[in-house]
């Protein structure tokens, strides 16, 4: 081809029609990582908020197994911001279930926009069998 240039500027000539590559596929590929980061952070932070909800829960079952008056109350102390708290109480149990909605900021709040949900059920505690105004014996 050229035979008096030296075999190392032939090289480098041969490499200079890639040197756009690079930058076209940074461009390409940069947003989407971008994008993979951000779901990765929202998905945490679902998982987090899921978290709180079956704790809410938990805190709300113990709570109205003791027979506290403001249990759901307490539970939505605990759960994260625009929760539901259902009690139900039957004669020998509690069954507490705290629903959240947890959506992304932004416009993306309609499209990642989840339901999170979380029971507990708790043994009543004021209603022991055998134990009058609660002070029976221990262990029965």
């Amino acid at each position: 081809m050229w035979p008096d240039r030296p075999l190392r500027w032939r090289q480098r000539r041969s490499r200079r029609g890639d040197a756009g590559f690079v930058t076209a596929e940074t461009a390409v590929a940069l947003p989407a990582l971008v994008l993979l980061g951000v779901l990765l952070v929202w998905a945490v932070l679902a998982a987090a908020a899921q978290l709180r909800c079956v704790d809410a829960a938990r805190v709300g079952a113990r709570a109205a197994a003791r027979g506290e008056a403001d249990a759901a109350g307490v539970a939505r102390a605990a759960a994260p911001a625009g929760a539901a708290v259902l009690v139900d109480l039957a004669p020998d149990t509690v069954r507490v279930t705290v629903d959240a909605p947890y959506g992304a900021p932004g416009r993306f709040a309609e499209v990642l926009a989840v339901r999170l949900s979380a029971t507990a059920v708790a043994a009543r505690e004021d209603t022991l069998p055998g134990a009058e105004g609660g002070a029976g014996p221990w262990p029965g």
